[in-house]
């Protein structure tokens, strides 16, 4: 089914299920801890053996030699495969990390061994046991100095008017340098796999992974194996973040052990690895100039950025947001990446959009200060309803400035403190704070499969969940179309066998995947048709009505089982419109007059991202991406070692994140708002939305608070203990 023209009216718009709230169907499962994540999969074959991997303990150089001698005659050890065994690997789909084979090393814990045994603790055991010998080289861990080498050059992405001109003849210039550092995915549930290659070209894989088929593609690519002959299953993900969207090490290193052992393997990658063996947020270097009129209006946009990553990748490229946000005539945008050996960098929560709002919606915060103007007002004054780089694509849909106008009345913005360090509450000084957001609102094709078996409807797509609610807003999806309860659907996801789905990423996943699933629920509705012999059938409260035929569904398919499997497919009207997600961030903190200790108080969002699927499952995203953004903007930072380049707070001892105790009150605002070019459901994402602004939001607040503007995140005490006032 192709999505070839804006929707209409249609059953979404007067829907009794979808839009409503409903408790996550996976919840039970959740809480009761029986839902079956990847390393937790005992049941689905015998005999598994345990791996453990072995990392590279240089983070550029060749590997000279390799003694595994010890570790293969070590208690219950079955199988060790070492890197110099075998040659490189292929690269998966969006893999820019050799995840194994060969001498070269790129990067700080890359794999070099697994070691496979009865056991975890004896494989642990014997992974240490196998002794290295490198040839090390020399690399530079330096992003400011990558940065300054590279300012300037290269073509911009985006170079429209007369961006000196416009410089040169303002009222008002920002001319600013921000900092993000790298940060971690930090998910609960590590990168984990069960693997079985005991079965000649045959492979078998439970894994935790965001986008099944796309895993399937790569794991054929590296292993050389048709797609056909290789079976992926990953029902339940213990959160990703996107470090999860593409093959790492964990499958890789199961694989080859499964085959070496002749056995099913496990293994899951320590923490130590999941910092600086997979993915990451590149940290970032961004010179962001603003200028504008005495009437607020910007005239000119300048936003150039650098951030690190290994040969081939794009590292996080924070000036996506520039090109579209607020109205100026003159723009120049250009991201630099810069080549390190430092583990890979690749998408993280709003790859992008997180880093670059941090950087641009400071330098908003500083220019409204400068002009004298609300930072709300300000934002408002530069509003567009069309791509500023592409005059001639409108917005689909923004409501921008609703979001402005809701967020400042509910939070009593109006009341804030207005004079920065002019607020106090004993030894703490008072401050707020606010930015805008916005984020992609993209669809992937995505398609399913629906059973009518006595009435009973089970949806079946490679989609996943991620911790996002895709059960319990796809079920509601089935039910609305289809004219049935909640209880009579069942849904099963994540399974290599089923029609493959847009999958879990780039807050595509939850429009993408209805959408499919009502494309195959209409399938199913002609079979039922063509089955009773009807004209035009509705459905509802359990029946098929068509004229005076009236025939329940359990009725229909009690003798035979109906399927309908059908793919959403998006046409290329959408080419001409901007599609995106639009929020206002509010937020109030306490920051301590004599240590520097900043304490969040209060938040709000308020967001426009059309129809909500589901209110319960929304704002659990939203308040989960405010709370990432409060880590983002006061404690995660992966400190890179600069003599040796790998990350040294490498487990959650270390790599602080935001806990309950750093977030006592959260407040989402959905808009009612529907976006009829999205898909026929008239909804976009929410998942990456609720991080992107937050950092700046906080960062303004502490501004407000204290007088002291740290562009460098994040913000800890150590770069504000100095300026603080006396007491």
């Amino acid at each position: 089914m192709e999505f070839n023209q804006p929707a209409g009216q249609n059953i979404f718009d007067g829907a009794t299920i979808v839009g409503k709230p409903h408790l996550r169907v996976d919840g039970p499962l959740k809480v009761t801890g029986t839902a079956p994540y990847a390393y937790e999969r005992h049941d689905v074959v015998d005999g598994q053996l345990v791996g453990y991997p072995v990392g590279s303990g240089i983070a550029k150089g060749k590997i000279t030699s390799m003694d595994a001698s010890a570790a293969r005659a070590a208690p219950g050890v079955v199988a060790v495969v070492t890197t110099l065994e075998i040659d490189p690997l292929p690269l998966g789909m969006s893999n820019v990390a050799r995840l194994f084979g060969g001498s070269e090393v790129q990067h700080y814990h890359q794999a070099i061994a697994v070691v496979v045994a009865d056991s975890f603790e004896q494989a642990r055991a014997a992974a240490a046991l196998v002794k290295v010998s490198y040839e090390e080289e020399k690399s530079d861990f330096d992003l400011d100095a990558g940065f300054r080498r590279l300012e300037g050059t290269g073509d911009p992405s985006v170079d429209v008017g007369d961006v000196e001109a416009a410089f040169r003849n303002a009222a008002a210039v920002v001319d600013e340098i921000y900092r993000t550092p790298s940060q971690s995915h930090a998910m609960m549930e590590p990168f984990a796999s069960v693997v079985d290659w005991s079965d000649g070209d045959r492979l078998t894989v439970w894994t935790s992974n965001q986008m099944i088929s796309r895993n399937r593609a790569s794991l054929a690519t590296t292993f050389g194996i048709d797609e056909e002959k290789i079976r992926v299953e990953s029902p339940y993900v213990g959160g990703g973040f996107g470090g999860k969207l593409s093959l790492r090490a964990d499958e890789v290193l199961a694989a080859l052990g499964s085959r070496a052992a002749g056995r099913p393997v496990k293994l899951a990658l320590p923490r130590p690895f999941l910092m600086n063996n997979t993915t990451h947020r590149s940290a970032t270097v961004q010179r962001i100039r603003l200028a504008a009129g005495a009437d607020g209006k910007l005239a000119g946009i300048w936003h150039e950025a650098a951030s690190h990553t290994l040969p081939g990748g794009q590292g996080e490229d924070s000036t996506g947001q520039s090109k579209t946000f607020y109205a100026a005539a003159n723009r120049r945008i250009n991201h630099h990446p810069v080549e390190m050996n430092l583990p890979e960098a690749a998408d993280m929560r709003a790859p992008g959009e997180a880093s670059g709002l941090m950087a641009l919606e400071i330098a908003m915060d500083e220019m409204a200060e400068k002009l004298g103007m609300d930072p709300v007002q300000f934002r408002i004054v530069n509003d567009t309803q069309v791509n500023p780089s592409k005059p001639e694509m409108p917005f689909s849909e923004r409501h921008f400035i609703e979001c402005l106008k809701r967020g400042a009345e509910e939070f009593g913005w109006p009341d804030r403190n207005r004079a920065p360090g002019g607020m106090r509450e004993g030894e703490w000084l008072i401050g707020h704070g606010m930015a805008g957001a916005m984020r992609g609102g993209n669809t992937l094709d995505s398609g399913a499969r629906v059973r009518l078996n006595a009435g009973r409807l089970i949806v079946e797509t490679d989609m996943t969940d991620i911790g996002t609610g895709s059960y319990t807003i796809i079920a509601q999806t089935a039910a609305e179309t289809m004219g049935l309860t909640m209880d009579a659907v069942e849904v099963r996801l994540g399974d290599s066998a089923y029609p493959a789905a847009s999958g879990s990423g780039g807050q595509f996943g939850a429009a993408s995947s209805t959408a499919g699933v009502y494309a195959a629920c209409l399938a199913l509705q002609r079979q039922i048709a063509m089955h009773l012999g009807v004209e035009n059938p509705r459905f509802e409260n359990g029946q098929v009505r068509a004229g005076n035929t009236v025939v329940s569904l359990a009725e229909a398919s009690m003798e035979q089982e109906l399927v309908g499997e059908d793919m959403m497919t998006f046409g290329k009207f959408k080419e001409g419109l901007q599609l995106d997600t639009f929020a206002a961030h509010f937020v109030e903190v306490g920051v301590h007059a004599a240590t520097g200790e900043t304490r969040v108080r209060r938040m709000l969002a308020v967001c426009d991202c059309g129809r909500i699927l589901n209110p319960v499952t929304a704002r659990s995203q939203v308040i989960g991406g405010m709370t990432m953004g409060v880590g983002a903007a006061l404690s995660e930072e992966l400190a890179t070692d600069l003599g040796r380049g790998f990350f040294v707070n490498h487990d959650l001892a270390g790599y602080e994140v935001a806990v309950h105790a750093d977030i006592p009150q959260q407040e989402v605002i959905f808009l009612d708002t529907v976006d009829a070019a999205s898909t026929p459901l008239k909804a976009k994402g929410v998942g990456e939305l609720g991080i992107c602004g937050v950092a700046a939001a906080v960062a303004n607040a502490v501004y407000n608070a204290t007088g002291i503007r740290v562009r460098d995140c994040p913000i800890t005490l150590d770069k504000m203990i100095d300026e603080l006032p006396a007491i």
